[in-house]
């Protein structure tokens, strides 16, 4: 009992609750944590292994990727609150992302006099010292607290991460001084099967039959979704129900693959595309399932006398001040729940075949133009690499056992439009707005499939962003090679897209003045050789990209980074 501390008690919870790693930037709040694993590492008891990360935007990216593609959540620990601040733009991703991830931070100690084991004695302790070091995470977090004893530290964690794992998910933060980590403590046992995360909802069995007789009356029902794919299970769903009723899809800011491209159904992607587009205009009815933004009113709507059914986690997005979609009726469900009922009911309605297999025919027409018009936009030029025919080049290169992290940004609907992902798992985004979250996912990516090879799709300002010196040497020192191939039109090309979207014949566009060039351009892919030793390319002539492409893919096999910086047309 004498050795046995509230540390011990923490990562003994971790493990019990199945967390497999610690992404940890450790400081000097974390000695107990320290003696802890040290101890275990004595002994040979398993604890979550820890990947030493030297910044923490990184650290939480990765875990919360790993969440991503496997559902289980992951640890992170940062150093009081200067670490809590610098995880930055990762925290709003993994809120806006609904990603389950457990993040620690030390805290500076509560007694100057030696009064306890911990007790001040660093200068750093009065200054690291803040009034409300979890207000800084508290309007991303679902929940917070403070350890204050080693007694009830397994029930904490344990109810935190069942927080975390419940719809809507998203991160918890706890926090805890050097001398409550240190306190000695008594060993508890406790049963994970009590602290399961809440199952998921359903659409209330006497508004099932509604929603099934809208849908088969329908003359042009529409489907609409984000991040159903986050579970694979419901893509297979969505699939029934979109051929039982030939009912078109079309996947709106995507951050998962929520529905096969090659399938005749798939009607493409939208972003912040500046036009109409034609199947949500002509919609008699619209299905929302899991998107926050659907569409974007003021240029791409659906009709005003289109019915709107909207079925998410979250349907009134409560963290969101701004938002409303008016709709018919709001169902807080899982989509995997709420399609296997819509499937079941349908088994038993009265369907028009001959109006089904009419639309299907029709929509199938639409789909085959629309990928026949994405084929042209790929064609080869001599002269300068378009981001069309980049990525059908990547494509080429992608096997069934990849997976891709798109943060192409500015190029994001372009990805996604030539990737032609099909397979549930095979692409994901951080499904929020700061950039940077693409190196660390790459990391936590292969980390929770070690046989995949990962390929990550980034644009000059986001690889800036995701502080690549931090994630090629923790990729060299964890062996989690990747391919980077980074989308580099020399600067930040959303701010101009964003100006240009108010003031299209604005001064700035007349003086061409956006303040986002990022020429002279860095040597971004040495950046990685110098790091992690990544084989690294800068790729100019469009001649030369698929070999340059191959090789990579070739070294990333057999176990090392590769960067190649492909430069696209300046913006």
């Amino acid at each position: 009992m004498s050795e046995y501390t509230t540390s011990t008690a923490f990562l003994e919870a971790l493990q019990e609750a199945g967390v497999s790693y610690i992404f940890a930037n450790l400081g000097s709040d974390h000695p107990a944590i320290i003696e802890s694993l040290a101890k275990a590492k004595k002994e040979n008891k398993e604890f979550p292994e820890v990947i030493i990360c030297p910044h923490e935007m990184v650290a939480l990216s990765a875990a919360s990727s790993y969440a991503q593609i496997t559902g289980k959540p992951q640890a992170v620990i940062v150093h009081v609150e200067c670490g809590t601040q610098n995880l930055g733009g990762a925290i709003h991703n993994a809120a806006k992302g609904r990603v389950p991830v457990l993040i620690f931070a030390g805290a500076s100690p509560h007694t100057q006099e030696g009064e306890l084991v911990g007790s001040r004695n660093e200068f750093i302790h009065w200054i690291q010292d803040v009034m409300d070091q979890r207000g800084i995470v508290r309007g991303y977090t679902k929940y917070d607290n403070e350890i204050r004893s080693g007694k009830n530290v397994k029930q904490l964690v344990h109810r935190a991460l069942q927080i975390a794992q419940s719809n809507p998910r998203g991160p918890v933060y706890l926090m805890g001084t050097r001398e409550v980590m240190e306190e000695r403590t008594e060993r508890i046992s406790m049963s994970t099967a009590l602290w399961e995360p809440v199952s998921g909802a359903a659409i209330p069995p006497q508004r099932v039959q509604e929603l099934v007789k809208e849908l088969t009356e329908a003359k042009n029902p529409l489907i609409v979704t984000s991040y159903l794919g986050r579970n694979p299970d419901a893509v297979e769903e969505l699939v029934s129900l979109t051929e039982r009723l030939a009912i078109p899809v079309i996947e709106s800011v995507p951050n998962y693959m929520n529905f096969p491209v090659g399938h005749p159904m798939h009607c493409g992607f939208q972003w912040n595309t500046p036009k109409q587009n034609e199947l949500l205009a002509e919609a008699d009815l619209v299905l929302v399932l899991d998107s926050d933004v659907p569409w974007i009113p003021t240029i791409n709507k659906p009709s005003a006398d289109c019915k709107i059914y909207y079925i998410d986690v979250d349907p009134l997005k409560e963290q969101m001040p701004l938002w409303y979609i008016p709709s018919k009726r709001f169902y807080a469900a899982d989509s995997y729940i709420a399609l296997q009922q819509l499937n079941q009911a349908l088994k038993e309605a009265a369907i028009d075949e001959r109006s089904i297999q009419h639309r299907r025919v029709q929509i199938t027409e639409i789909h085959h133009k629309q990928r026949v018009e994405w084929h042209r936009r790929e064609k080869f030029r001599d002269d300068i690499i378009t981001p069309e025919y980049l990525t059908a080049c990547i494509r080429e290169i992608v096997d069934n056992n990849t997976i891709i992290i798109n943060e192409g940004i500015s190029n994001f609907e372009t990805i996604y439009t030539h990737i032609q992902a099909n397979r549930p798992g095979s692409i994901f985004g951080s499904g929020a707005g700061s950039l940077g979250w693409s190196g660390g996912a790459s990391i936590g990516a292969k980390l929770s499939a070690k046989e995949k090879t990962v390929i990550s799709l980034t644009g000059d300002g986001s690889y800036f962003f995701s502080i690549p010196s931090s994630v090629h040497w923790i990729a060299r020192k964890y062996h989690t090679p990747f391919l980077t191939v980074i989308y580099n039109n020399r600067g930040w090309k959303s701010p101009k897209l964003s100006t240009l979207g108010v003031h299209p014949n604005g001064i700035a566009n007349e003086t061409n003045q956006f303040w986002s060039d990022l020429q002279p351009s860095a040597d971004l892919a040495k950046i990685a050789e110098a790091a992690g030793g990544a084989y690294a390319q800068t790729v100019k002539n469009p001649n030369e990209l698929k070999h340059v492409l191959r090789d990579a893919i070739k070294i990333v096999r057999e176990g090392r980074c590769a960067v190649i910086d492909v430069h696209l047309p300046s913006i």
